[in-house]
């Protein structure tokens, strides 16, 4: 029994309130966790777990840099009883669906063990009896008992999905009665028993819509708003005794919370607390297609593909509906300049970060995903109840693959008070991608990082637009620092097949970059001429990337709404691209220059006159027409009108764009918002550079101020002293030849970007799979890739990276 002289100093300790992360799952700069042998040590004073392993060490690196000298080891194995499920009776059979949460402490056995730092710098010193102390019992019950960091920020994101809104705040009930009891009731207009929505205005029952692949239904429900405006409705089946269920806003026309369902609900005899779950939420449902959309991990002949392991082979677990980032996290990984800045400085960066919590910060978390990723330490087959898998199994054997490393972290810190990423819902991997690029470069102009030294620049090139009136036949040029290529692909039917599904005929990727690089023709307003006249577009790579990133649109709009289609593009031979032909020349001998265009509001940026005329033309206000070009690069017609159609609901979309009165930079936040920070005990100056460096979103302003202590919001000196130093021009190199290699390429299965499955396909020369070969990366599963399969997908990629040779 160890005995300590400094427990007298763990009064000033607090147990962990409501609104801390506790991290005491895994380790906040490795992937090492409480199912290790050595577990994780989760500080007392913080709450930061540190990994105890040898070369690593971040539990003795977190006492080192903050003094926290007392800690919490925690250690976790699953049950004899989880292990051996055959030695269980089968459960009676049930007649009802029901989904029981399963418990942590059912599941697992803890074992929890005090330490003193200051007796031990090297290890800890164990203090076994030390939870006799009153206070330190206290203290371990509130870390054991408390919500983890990875759930916590878990069922944050699936919070934030659903609120209430106006329609489900102001129910207005017309009619009572008794809704029949479940199994006997019906949709009032067919015969379908499941998947019942009851209007909570008038107690009609109505049949939803068919959808997720085999959720029977015929749309009555639908039917009876489209008949009466009713606009609220819930779904039988999922309400719970504790008053939650699914509820659907028609009006909204998304899922909505009614604070006051179990007072509507006794208006038709329904007692909520007698209710029993029967039917999947739509949420289990979405999230349950989504993972059968898996795409085949067998070759021609049937076999299992064979599952790889090592260093730059390793799994990133799902965390429900994550398929989106593991994609992209795993392409940019593959890449030279991700795995240089990230890998071999992790331990650098590690013992030197300046932030006090590793989870806060973006470089910390990147040096994690890398050295999970690269390292292949947590490349290994999973555990199975007959113990480790052994590469002498059978062939014929059902294939065992990894568990993966578990992103949480930086999926909590990157989508941080964004409108998507933050939530659990699935999203676009080319959103992504755009999204987590800005962030990175975001941090890096916030501790001064030499652009150089950051791998988005990779991606970085300039795009040469050239406007030419057709009438005075003087020309501009300008510019555009782009990071990707959105490439229209051409729906050209060319038949049904047997199930009456559209087929599409093959396009080129030559076909869609020359429509990009095509001349059009477009109404534009001359400032030389002075009146309406028509002009011609074209773009031109003004410099090369180092690495292409293609993003092929497959989309239609279907009653406005955008519709995937799975139009096979058929790549060049080889995967080889050659782009020195579209190499933009700048402003050429015998053209004169177009004036500057007086109409330009003072202090906002000069928007693309072509695709401003392309967007007026199809009727949409100017307002919105420029945020959208300032949301997608400022370049593209197409992608800003999809970023319109996507954020037509925006409350905020025809307020006008405010600029700093200087003009250029973030846009100066609202007075009231800023009045809102003030009023929470923030300075002026803080409240208004945290809404500026947040997009003027307050509830990140909020998250930004609380991480930014320190920061007495006063703006870096004129000279630039204190800001990161910029690249100079868009990016890029103009040196020809500009020829490409397919690196990886993203697929997507599914009817729209927001639902269905995303997977990576990543060329790699690794010799233990004898020498190049392509890797399926599908969430935690990685194989050698079928040759068959990767000659059929590469045609159906949603995302295309390709490397310049």
């Amino acid at each position: 029994m160890a005995s300590c002289s400094h427990l007298i100093e763990i009064a000033r300790l607090q147990s962990p309130k409501l609104s801390q992360s506790v991290h005491r799952e895994e380790c906040t700069q490795c992937f090492d966790n409480q199912d290790q042998p050595l577990g994780i040590d989760v500080c007392l004073t913080c709450f930061n777990g540190g990994c105890l392993g040898q070369e690593r060490h971040h539990a003795r690196t977190h006492v080192r840099k903050t003094g926290h000298e007392f800690t919490l080891n925690i250690k976790r194995k699953l049950k004899p009883s989880a292990n051996r499920a055959e030695d269980e009776e089968p459960p009676a059979k049930m007649k009802k669906l029901a989904i029981v949460e399963e418990r942590d402490e059912d599941k697992y056995e803890y074992r929890t063990t005090f330490k003193c730092w200051k007796c031990d710098p090297q290890n800890g010193l164990e203090l076994s009896d030390a939870s006799m102390d009153p206070h330190v019992k206290s203290l371990i019950d509130g870390v054991m008992q408390s919500m983890s960091s990875a759930r916590q920020s878990e069922v944050k994101a699936w919070e934030e999905e659903i609120t209430p809104c106006e329609h489900t705040l102001t129910v207005q009930q017309l009619a009572t009665g008794v809704v029949p009891a479940s199994g006997l009731a019906h949709c009032n207009k067919c015969n379908l028993k499941e998947n019942l929505w009851l209007c909570l205005t008038c107690g009609s029952l109505g049949c939803g819509r068919q959808q997720f692949g085999g959720l029977g239904g015929n749309g009555h429900g639908l039917q009876h708003y489209e008949e009466t405006l009713h606009p609220v409705s819930v779904k039988l089946g999922t309400i719970t005794p504790e008053g939650s269920a699914d509820i659907y806003c028609y009006i909204c026309n998304d899922a909505k919370t009614d604070p006051d369902l179990a007072t509507h609900l006794a208006a038709f005899g329904i007692n909520v607390q007698t209710q029993q779950k029967t039917e999947k939420s739509m949420t289990e449902l979405q999230i349950e297609q989504n993972l059968k959309f898996d795409f085949s991990l067998t070759d021609e002949s049937g076999k299992a593909l064979e599952p790889v392991f090592g260093p730059g082979l390793t799994g990133l677990s799902n965390l429900g509906n994550s398929c989106y980032m593991a994609s992209v996290m795993q392409t940019l990984f593959a890449l030279p300049a991700f795995r240089e800045r990230y890998y071999p400085s992790a331990p650098a960066h590690w013992d030197a970060c300046p932030e006090a919590l590793p989870a806060e910060c973006v470089d910390c978390q990147m040096h994690k995903v890398a050295d999970g990723l690269l390292s292949g330490r947590y490349s290994r087959p999973r555990a199975t109840p007959e113990g480790p898998a052994t590469p002498d199994k059978e062939a014929t054997a059902t294939p065992v693959f990894q568990d993966g490393v578990r992103p949480g972290s930086l999926k909590a810190l990157v989508g941080r008070g964004h409108a998507e990423f933050a939530t659990m819902r699935q999203q676009d991997a080319e959103e992504f991608l755009s999204h987590l690029v800005t962030v990175l470069r975001r941090h890096a102009r916030k501790i001064g990082t030499d652009p150089a030294r950051e791998p988005t620049e990779v991606f970085a090139f300039g795009m040469e637009q050239r406007l030419q009136c057709g009438e005075c036949k003087r020309v501009r040029y300008r510019v555009d620092p782009m990071d990707a290529v959105s490439v229209p692909v051409p729906a050209k039917e060319k038949g049904k097949d047997e199930e009456g599904k559209t087929i599409w005929e093959d396009v080129s990727l030559e076909e869609g970059i020359e429509i990009v690089m095509g001349s059009e023709a477009l109404e534009y307003t001359c400032p030389e001429c002075q009146k309406k006249v028509i002009a011609t577009k074209r773009s031109r790579f003004a410099t090369f990337p180092q690495v292409l990133v293609i993003h092929a649109r497959k989309f239609q709009l279907v009653n406005w709404v955008p519709s995937k289609l799975d139009i096979p593009l058929i790549l060049p031979p080889a995967d080889e691209l050659q782009l020195d032909r579209y190499l933009g020349k700048g402003l050429q001998p015998g053209e004169t220059e177009l004036a500057e265009d007086k109409a330009t509001s003072p202090g906002l940026p000069e928007f693309n006159e072509a695709a401003m005329a392309q967007l007026e033309a199809m009727g949409f206000p100017t307002i919105r027409c420029q945020k959208a070009l300032l949301a997608t690069g400022n370049s593209d017609a197409e992608a800003a009108m999809e970023w319109l159609f996507a954020h037509m609901e925006d409350p905020d979309i025809d307020a006008p764009i405010q600029l700093q009165s200087g003009g250029g930079g973030a846009p100066e936040p609202p007075a009231d918002q800023i009045s809102m920070l003030c009023d929470m005990g923030f300075t002026h100056a803080q409240a208004r550079k945290a809404l500026r460096e947040t997009g003027g979103d307050p509830e990140r302003a909020v998250e930004w101020l609380f991480s930014h202590p320190d920061d007495n919001g006063e703006d870096a000196p004129s000279d630039g002293a204190a800001e990161a130093p910029q690249p100079a021009g868009p990016g890029g190199s103009a040196l020809l030849p500009a020829k490409y290699r397919l690196k990886a390429f993203i697929s997507h299965k599914g009817p729209s970007v927001h639902s269905g499955h995303y997977v990576a396909h990543i060329r790699v020369n690794d010799p233990t799979l004898g020498g190049e070969s392509w890797v399926l990366f599908n969430d935690e599963k990685v194989v050698k890739a079928d040759a068959e399969s990767v000659r059929e997908l590469k045609k159906l990629a949603y995302l295309y990276v390709f490397e310049r040779v």
